[in-house]
């Protein structure tokens, strides 16, 4: 992905305000749906078909997940490191949900498309970010 094209995703030319809207819009996604999880884990389980104990430790972290990545989002100039930290989670989060959805769970229909969906944000978040990032350190054109 170019620099343009993410600076007209992203509606700014500047590489550190760029890098910082992927990284708040990811925060608020995650942090979303993390409440979601918390709140109405119950009703979420029947529709999704997985176990509302599993919604309730999911939504825990990715509540406090949301909040780190919103903190990160906040500096003025968020560091490579935790940047890279954040990629890398997302994209294990997206690798493992998949993983979990052909070995381990059984949802219904709405929990299976529920699952590559949200995976898939996660990535494109994840590949966001990354390019982002390499915009900034000027490894991009």
């Amino acid at each position: 992905m170019s620099a343009t094209s993410l600076a007209a995703l992203a509606r700014t030319s500047d590489p550190q305000t760029v890098l910082r809207r992927f990284l708040a819009l990811d925060a608020v996604v995650t942090g979303a749906n993390g409440l979601a999880y918390l709140v109405v884990s119950g009703p979420l389980g029947r529709l999704l078909g997985v176990d509302p104990g599993l919604l309730l430790g999911l939504g825990a972290f990715l509540t406090v997940f949301a909040a780190g990545v919103g903190l990160l989002a906040a500096r003025a100039r968020p560091a490579a490191f935790p940047v890279r930290a954040v990629i890398e989670a997302n994209l294990a989060w997206a690798v493992l949900s998949l993983v979990a959805l052909v070995m381990w769970l059984s949802p219904t229909t709405a929990g299976a498309v529920w699952t590559v969906l949200q995976a898939l944000t996660v990535a494109g978040f994840a590949a966001l970010q990354h390019a982002a990032l390499k915009v900034r350190q000027g490894t991009i054109d």
